[in-house]
């Protein structure tokens, strides 16, 4: 099972995720949401050694000058959460990034919609209300393409991570499941700990 993380802050969370071996960090730029980062929070995560870990931006509708500033050369991955088309996607990679594509997933017809992202080299799954906390639909679950390059976000946790892994899911992202009670942005180390140590007994 890989695990990407994201909502981390590049001071409190880092160290910890790298520790435990988590796949994928993501950090978010988008000024809508509870877990924006600062620009000047990027500079930050050249301190540290990822050793197997990846670094990912989250964001929406990214602009070229933005990427090339801000995301280039300090990012593995961008993750896509906006109304890009399979040529801005195309165009996004050219520019050197490997990329992560969010779906969101309402109804059986959306899955479909990954096929419009070949270029992508990840498709992310995902409820419509993006860091909302959403369960993506189990009946759904099911139906979603195998495989490395699929991932699945949305609600989960350390409580419903085996039954997840029962129906296929081999990848899967978390933000919110990992967070302090009633402290948007803040991630529970304990929860942290706990949720990896419940995919690594997976494994056994």
């Amino acid at each position: 099972m890989k695990v990407k993380i994201c909502g981390l802050h590049p001071v409190r969370d880092v160290q910890l995720c790298i520790d435990l071996k988590v796949n994928f960090l993501g950090f978010v730029f988008y000024e809508k949401s509870p877990r924006n980062l600062d620009l000047n929070n990027i500079q930050k995560l050249k301190n540290y050694d990822k050793k197997s870990s990846l670094f990912v931006a989250v964001t929406v509708n990214p602009n070229n000058e933005f990427i090339k500033n801000q995301i280039l050369g300090n990012f593995d991955y961008i993750q896509l959460h906006g109304s890009e088309t399979s040529d801005r996607v195309k165009e996004i990679k050219s520019m050197g990034l490997k990329i992560i594509k969010a779906i969101k997933v309402n109804k059986d017809s959306d899955i479909n919609k990954f096929k419009d992202y070949d270029e992508a080299d990840i498709i992310l799954f995902d409820t419509p209300g993006m860091e909302k906390s959403i369960e993506f639909p189990k009946n759904l679950i099911s139906k979603l393409p195998r495989g490395e390059r699929y991932a699945l976000a949305g609600s989960i946790s350390q409580n419903n991570i085996v039954n997840i892994a029962k129906l296929g899911v081999t990848f899967c992202d978390l933000s919110s499941s990992l967070e302090l009670n009633k402290k948007k942005g803040y991630k529970d180390h304990q929860k942290i700990k706990k949720f990896i140590k419940k995919v690594n007994e997976l494994k056994n």
